[in-house]
């Protein structure tokens, strides 16, 4: 694809995915992490906890339409290493439009060993989850980053937003460290971003 091209796909009006995104939330609202896409910020955040240096593919949960792929390709993560696992069909669409080089997997992030099986060719280097996990169980959020520590390098971040005051995934999980950011108070609904790692 001509760099001309790549960077109009990356440069597609907010508005249209406003429309998409909130479409999609109409038609099913538990499985969309947020009714609008998360704001720059937010994802600028996400994308920090990422080191752009580490060899191993970076996995995206749920990506919609690509505010924090943007975010992480801005930030340095080469295209190639991206792995998004979205369960859209028409958002898959988008983003294999929008990230030709990435690999956009059509499966369900709450069952992670299966949609990753044979994807990835090494350990991940990070998980970006944008699931909307604290409307999930407790049993089915500790079931992902079970599977996702399964998926990552030792040490390597696990990095999940919420809207909720309360951490997605508690804190004192064994073997498990923990921080946060800030609250980011310029995005709607304000988010905080958590990080989880796991020795």
């Amino acid at each position: 694809m001509p760099l001309q091209s790549s960077v109009r796909a990356l440069k597609k009006p907010r508005l249209d995915d406003e429309v998409r995104f909130l479409r999609s939330w109409i038609e099913k609202p538990l499985h969309m992490g947020a009714v609008m896409p998360s704001s720059k910020l937010l994802a600028r955040t996400m994308a920090e906890y990422v080191d752009v240096e580490a060899q191993g593919p970076v996995v995206e949960l749920g990506p919609g339409t690509g505010a924090i792929t943007n975010a992480l390709i801005e930030h340095g993560v080469d295209q190639k290493r991206l792995v998004l696992v979205e369960y859209n069909p028409g958002f898959c669409a988008l983003l294999r439009d929008r990230y030709p080089q990435a690999k956009v997997v059509q499966g369900d992030a709450y069952a992670l060993r299966s949609s990753l099986k044979d994807v990835l060719d090494a350990p991940a280097s990070a998980v970006v989850s944008g699931l909307p996990l604290v409307t999930k169980p407790m049993l089915t959020r500790l079931k992902l980053i079970r599977d996702a520590f399964v998926a990552l390098a030792p040490g390597a971040p696990f990095v999940q937003f919420t809207y909720s005051v309360a951490p997605p995934i508690p804190k004192s999980l064994p073997g498990v460290s923990t921080e946060a950011s800030e609250r980011i108070w310029m995005n709607l609904p304000p988010a905080r971003v958590w990080v989880y790692r796991k020795g």
